[in-house]
Formats: C-alpha cells, structure tokens, sequence
C-alpha cells in the first residue's frame, strides 16, 4: 500500500502531514521514497554505476528537451550524477565494480547495489525489502551497521523475518500473524509478548489449549 500497488480498503496512508490519495510506484520518488525489492530487479545489461545513476533521477535538473537532444545542462546534470552515484557506490564499498554488470556479483553485492540505488536520490523515507534474505552471517551484521547509519539522513521501514536484525536496529516493531497485527512497541515490549513467542515458536509440548 506504501508502494502504491494496493489501494488501502480502509484508514489512510499520510506522509510528512500529506494524504496520500491513488498515488502509484512512480509517484515514490516525488514524495521523497524509495525502496529496495526482494528480487532486487536490477537492470540486467546495464553496469553497476548506471544501475545507481537510474536512481538519481529525482535529482536531474535537466528537462525533457536537453534529455532528448543531449544540449544544455544535460551533459553536466549527468556527470555529477555519475559522481554521486560512483561516491553512494564507494560509501557502500561497492565501487570496484562499478563497471561490472549485476548478474556476475555475488548475491550479496547485489543486495548494496540495490540499496545504493535506493538511496541516492537523497529520499526522506527509505522501505527495504527483505533486505537480509540471502545474507551469510557477516554480511547481516555488516547490513545492520549500514541501517543504523541510515538514520542520520532517512527513516527506515522493513519487512524482515531475520528476528536478531530487527531486534537490532528497530526502534519500532509490528508483528503480523496472517495479515493480523498481533503485537506492536518497542523491541523489548514485543520480544516479550507471549503473542508473539506463540506465533512464531509455538506453544510448549503439553501445553493446555487455550480453546
């Protein structure tokens, strides 16, 4: 619903005191978001630097017109895009392979190409995907120090099941139990919802049914 795929069959969805009202996934960027998405959806065909510089879009002075004919700013718009994003691609230590093509990294590079491209437009509200699926144990904690840095310059939403990240690096949490929210508030108050320890361990062998 966030993302403008789903229209919100009740309530209301208000960013920065702004109703948002049929907006879509190509209005994100307008209101200062952006995402990462599970699959990742990079451009194949396309370098790692040119995956990220899709992303500064929002950030291009340059009109349709200048776009078309390659004349004014257009050539300087694109080559202080091209800085920005080979500088975000250097922040998330990726900038060795800026010429390389996704499909030939390992999973995890990939993981901080998309997050590069998310942030470069400079969004005041960043919605990461599932962003620790695929990871090895090292790369989650290095992601988590990656969260925690984003808060200087964004809010951050995820959807995560990785339960030690979300302990980590939330401040607020909402737990769903098919599509029901059963527990919500700070880490601790919800790491300690019997609810909570229910949905996702079950309850003891022996235990009485509470029906």
């Amino acid at each position: 619903m966030l993302s403008g795929l789903i229209t919100p069959e009740h309530g209301s969805i208000t960013v920065k005191g702004r109703r948002l009202n049929g907006h879509r996934p190509h209005h994100l960027a307008g209101l200062g978001i952006s995402r990462t998405l599970q699959g990742l959806n990079l451009f194949p065909g396309m370098t790692v630097l040119e995956n990220v510089t899709v992303g500064a879009d929002p950030l291009s002075r340059s009109g349709m017109l200048s776009m078309l004919t390659g004349l004014g700013p257009c050539e300087r718009d694109e080559r202080e895009l091209r800085q920005r994003a080979m500088a975000m691609l250097d922040e998330l230590g990726v900038a060795d392979v800026a010429s390389a093509l996704p499909e030939t990294l390992s999973f995890g590079l990939q993981k901080r190409v998309a997050l590069a491209r998310a942030l470069i437009s400079e969004p005041d509200l960043v919605m990461l995907d599932e962003p620790a699926s695929g990871l090895a144990a090292q790369e989650v904690t290095e992601l988590a120090d990656r969260i925690r840095g984003l808060r200087t310059r964004a809010s951050v939403m995820l959807v995560e099941h990785h339960m030690d990240l979300v302990m980590e690096v939330c401040d607020h949490i909402v737990v769903l139990d098919f599509g029901e929210v059963i527990s919500s508030g700070p880490p601790d108050a919800v790491r300690d919802d019997p609810a909570v320890t229910r949905a996702y361990l079950g309850d003891s062998v022996g235990e009485e049914s509470d029906d």
